[in-house]
């Protein structure tokens, strides 16, 4: 519906739910409708997986309040389905009030330069807190986010929701993956997550929305776990390990007993 006035803002409306509504702004696009099948299939998992996720975010609950004073939970407003904005739950894996204007930066490069999406912490991040890089790697830290899945922000499976910053950098065709609904994990992340550019992995984003099906769903889920623990394995015990092969490598080499060393050419022992 056009405005009279030009100038004028249109302001999000409060659904029943007490949820901000972004269904009218001038960014969101029309896009299919979620498939029935993929609801029941997100329920469906969650509660079969219930008795053992809770223990696990349970355990994740207290190791942040102990590691970190602050909250444990983290919220952050993401880009969804529709382009649609909700507030993604996490676990908090940052110190309280860290600086966003580092990741902002990075995200910027990684749009630009053709290298694989690592993320800052593969590098060292001091705004981590201490564990932090393992709750990442095994991604524990977004079990919260089933809240959203529940809720029908997201779902098990689809694309990265994307922060407002980074959607506004996106030209029209990244804005495309917006067409499904974001997911816990995707095609992305068991296809080489740490490998693959930002292009290719838009690419990978892309294409699931094309194909999106009850058996493509399926397949990624049963590879994410795979997927985690090689990811854990670059990310954290490989490094682990062959730093100790070579320390122990190197220790081997300085206890080989050597040669004697004998009197140089030319030279006549020191006498007392």
């Amino acid at each position: 519906m056009l405005m009279s006035n030009p100038n004028q803002v249109i302001q999000p409306a409060i659904n029943c739910a007490g949820r901000e509504d972004h269904s009218q702004t001038e960014t969101e696009a029309a896009s299919a409708p979620i498939p029935p099948w993929k609801r029941m299939l997100d329920v469906t998992l969650i509660v079969m997986a219930t008795p053992f996720l809770i223990p696990i975010g349970v355990i994740v609950f207290v190791f942040v309040k102990i590691v970190s004073p602050g909250p444990a939970f983290f919220r952050q407003q993401r880009v969804g389905h529709s382009r649609r904005r909700f507030m993604c739950l996490k676990f908090r894996t940052m110190k309280v009030n860290a600086d966003t204007v580092v990741h902002q930066e990075h995200l910027k490069q990684l749009m630009t330069a053709n290298q694989p999406t690592r993320k800052l912490d593969c590098a060292g991040d001091q705004r981590l807190i201490f564990g932090a890089m393992w709750l990442r790697a095994a991604g524990v830290d977004e079990l919260p986010q089933l809240f959203n899945v529940l809720r029908g922000d997201m779902s098990l499976v689809g694309p990265r929701p994307c922060t407002p910053y980074e959607f506004e950098l996106f030209p029209e065709r990244y804005k495309q993956r917006c067409d499904a609904p974001p997911g816990l994990t995707g095609l992305w992340q068991v296809s080489g997550k740490n490998k693959t550019t930002f292009e290719e992995m838009i690419d990978l984003d892309l294409k699931y929305v094309r194909e999106m099906s009850l058996g493509q769903d399926l397949k990624i889920v049963v590879l994410t776990v795979p997927a985690i623990m090689k990811l854990i394995w670059e990310m954290k015990l490989r490094p682990r390990f062959g730093m100790r092969a070579v320390e122990k490598a190197a220790k081997t080499h300085t206890e080989l007993p050597g040669k004697a060393a004998g009197p140089v050419p030319g030279t006549v022992s020191a006498r007392d």
